[in-house]
């Protein structure tokens, strides 16, 4: 038998939720997160939806920050809605941020992050999400699909010695 690790080299979880409506700027970004597995539904640590936020608002300034500038930012906007403090330790954001350059939405230069080249969360997801991560995954699930059919067909298997290949080939004469 094969050995083969199951580590994925690539993942990426979908989500589909209802139409965005009457959404706050938070709570659409939240949706965002979740829609795209960054996030898991009833999750109360959602930091990663504040550093998000932090990144969106940098942007808009075409600023890029540092993790101490995320956190610091990220806590005063906790602090404004009231929401815990629960995974604001520097080691938790750099992780999210890691999450975040994964999945293309954050790139890291030198010391300092900013949202992918300054572009919308939209085209990212367009040209980056979709056709990078998703195409990839969707052509290897594929592979794997197709490899299987040969174990579909007639439920035979490849010869792994050589008597099971002897008797293979005196079969098919």
């Amino acid at each position: 038998m094969a050995n083969f690790s199951e580590t994925p080299l690539m993942e990426l979880v979908l989500r589909r939720y209802e139409t965005p409506h009457d959404l706050s700027e938070r709570d659409a970004l939240k949706k965002i997160c979740l829609s795209l597995g960054l996030l898991q539904p009833g999750d109360s640590r959602d930091v990663i939806v504040d550093i998000l936020m932090v990144l969106e608002r940098a942007k808009k300034d075409k600023r890029e920050i540092s993790a101490v500038e995320i956190k610091d930012e990220l806590l005063e906007i906790r602090k404004e809605n009231g929401l815990s403090l629960n995974g604001t330790a520097d080691s938790n954001i750099r992780r999210q941020l890691k999450r975040l350059r994964d999945i293309f939405l954050v790139e890291k230069i030198k010391n300092n992050y900013r949202i992918l080249e300054f572009m919308s969360l939209e085209q990212i997801f367009e040209t980056k999400i979709k056709k990078i991560i998703l195409d990839a995954v969707l052509t290897r699930n594929a592979e794997y699909f197709n490899y299987y059919t040969k174990y579909e067909s007639d439920n035979k298997t490849e010869p792994t010695t050589i008597e099971e290949l002897k008797a293979q080939s005196e079969d098919s004469f």
